[in-house]
């Protein structure tokens, strides 16, 4: 069974290091690469792509609302044409910098509070969807499994890598448990490991409450921007190979060739 392993980085701020890019570069198999809106700028994703085409890693846009303030995470009200705009400008800086190092980004993945506001409007989700859509029919679009953004991709007949997050827990509607929440988070890397190939090998989301929901899963996402994201990727990398999983980049998986 494939399956992949992607990482938000390139997202230096004030309110986060991205001094650990260079290392999860070479246990992920996939990118999801901030565009300047929330973080990072032309050097990181200079930096991003160069190391990224180096270790076989493939190249996603990470779009966000414009709010670095915030790193992305506060929820704005914009119009259908201003989130288009927000995804194109975004996806065009990054493919213009990959152009220089014969790179193409082939996935996008939309972050923080866009991303959580999309999972549960799908007036919002189908904006999105129809932006990255009109964009190419080629990019792989990469959603949290049984969110409005499947169901809206779906619709459209998109390439759909759903995901997992390694380093979060679930509530019982699928959504992710509020980061204002003290168990928002998993920190402990041998914990993350066993939720991640339970949710991989049972194809289901694990809930924190113990419920769990049938659903597709692709791709696991390690967040870039804990403490323990290092340790994590390593350990739930080392715990899939050992239990027969076969790593791949999103654009190298055979569901999109």
């Amino acid at each position: 069974m494939e399956i992949n392993i992607n990482c938000d980085l390139g997202e230096k701020s004030k309110l986060h290091s991205n001094e650990s890019d260079p290392e999860l570069l070479k246990i992920v198999n996939s990118a999801n690469i901030a565009c300047g809106y929330h973080a990072g700028d032309e050097n990181t994703m200079n930096e991003v792509i160069k190391i990224s085409k180096n270790n076989g890693v493939s190249i996603g846009a990470h779009p966000s609302f414009k709010d670095p303030e915030n790193f992305g995470r506060e929820r704005m009200n914009l119009s259908a044409n201003e989130i288009r705009k927000l995804i194109i400008d975004q996806y065009e800086i990054l493919e213009n910098i990959a152009i220089r190092y014969g790179e193409n980004v082939t996935h996008i993945k939309p972050h923080g509070a866009l991303n959580n506001m999309a999972c549960e409007d799908i007036e919002l989700a189908t904006t999105l969807a129809k932006a990255i859509n009109e964009i190419s029919k080629e990019l792989i679009y990469l959603v949290p499994t049984g969110s409005k953004m499947e169901e809206a991709a779906k619709k459209l007949n998109m390439k759909i890598a759903c995901e997992i997050f390694a380093d979060r827990n679930y509530e019982d509607d699928g959504n992710l448990v509020s980061r204002k929440k003290p168990h928002a988070l998993i920190t402990n890397p041998d914990e993350a490991k066993k939720h991640v190939l339970s949710m991989v090998k049972n194809q289901a989301l694990n809930c924190h409450s113990g419920k769990q929901i049938p659903c597709e899963i692709d791709s696991i996402c390690i967040h870039g921007d804990n403490v323990s994201s290092l340790n994590t990727a390593k350990s739930i990398k080392l715990n899939l190979v050992e239990n027969g999983l076969i790593l791949k980049p999103l654009s190298a998986m055979k569901k999109f060739n």
